[in-house]
């Protein structure tokens, strides 16, 4: 069996923790039972860095999804066609974990029936500690996601057709770890109540008014308290906002988010690259087969520039 999955950016701003979108930037992933063993392979971003055997990501989540199936297999071989960058606020992890439950769902009999999508939702959130990435990955689109017993939930809902994401990809990479190290343990009644207010309108700017996609985007929460960690993407987010651009610091960072077009030659200076994306409405897209020529092709499929 073979899977797609789609980057993902969280908290989109005021959303923190809660809402996530998926881009049309994929990692292809395939899967086969073999007679024993683990085997994992890499072509593209992390080749050569990765694990190549049950300490991958994608490995442990079929693990644990096999686990939750009551059917562990003798052994199996995986092939990662990764195109999603590494520790850079795109969802590289949450990529690896969907791709990973949604294999392990598939190769199983029945395996989709007996773990369904809301089941896969929470099993993906308990590995990784968190929907918000996770949830635009399996669901595609604009995600608001919550976590409640027996665990997660969310639902997707529809952006309009006005919204065209950039992202600005740095050299350097960042640990969410790091980032959520920096936040603070409270934050002042007038910051959230503002954040939450932001977070509410972004809901809307999204789905059906793009105009007030910069106001939506205003946050108190988490990124002033990161800006220390990640100079080069503070100054980015700022320097877009000035100029009109509803833009945001993707995930943890340090990639940046710009929801709205910067302006025709804008340049984020040296060390960024600078890529179009369209947005995912499918999230994780499971086939028969192994990986064919075009899967295997490592380079950025969906990237416009």
């Amino acid at each position: 069996m073979r899977v797609r999955v789609p980057a993902t950016s969280a908290n989109l701003g005021p959303g923190f923790d809660a809402l996530g979108l998926a881009l049309g930037l994929y990692d292809d992933v395939a899967g086969e039972v073999v007679p024993d063993g683990v085997r994992v392979t890499v072509t593209g971003q992390g080749a050569g860095e990765l694990p190549d055997d049950e300490r991958h990501l994608v490995a442990r989540a079929m693990r644990a999804t096999f686990e939750a199936l009551g059917a562990q297999p003798p052994g199996f071989a995986v092939e990662c066609v990764n195109r999603i960058p590494q520790a850079r606020g795109l969802g590289s992890s949450s990529a690896a974990i969907v791709a990973g439950v949604q294999l392990a769902r598939a190769l199983v009999a029945d395996g989709a029936t007996r773990l369904d999508d809301a089941a896969a939702l929470r099993l993906a959130a308990e590995i990784e500690g968190h929907p918000d990435n996770v949830a635009p990955c399996l669901l595609g689109g604009f995600t608001v996601a919550w976590t409640e017993p027996p665990g997660a939930r969310a639902v997707s809902l529809t952006v309009a057709e006005a919204v065209r994401p950039t992202v600005f990809v740095p050299e350097q990479r960042g640990l969410t770890s790091a980032a959520r190290a920096a936040l603070p343990a409270t934050v002042p009644h007038g910051d959230a109540a503002l954040t939450a207010g932001r977070a509410a309108l972004l809901v809307h700017a999204l789905t059906a008014e793009p105009a007030l996609l910069l106001p939506a985007t205003v946050d108190r929460l988490h990124q002033g308290y990161r800006a220390a960690g990640m100079p080069e993407t503070a100054a980015l987010v700022d320097a877009l906002r000035a100029a009109g651009v509803a833009a945001v610091v993707s995930g943890a960072g340090p990639t940046v988010l710009a929801l709205t077009e910067p302006p025709e030659g804008f340049s984020p200076g040296t060390g960024w690259q600078t890529w179009r994306l369209g947005i995912d409405v499918h999230g994780a897209r499971v086939a028969r087969g192994r990986l064919g020529h075009a899967e295997r092709d490592p380079v950025a499929a969906g990237r416009k520039s």
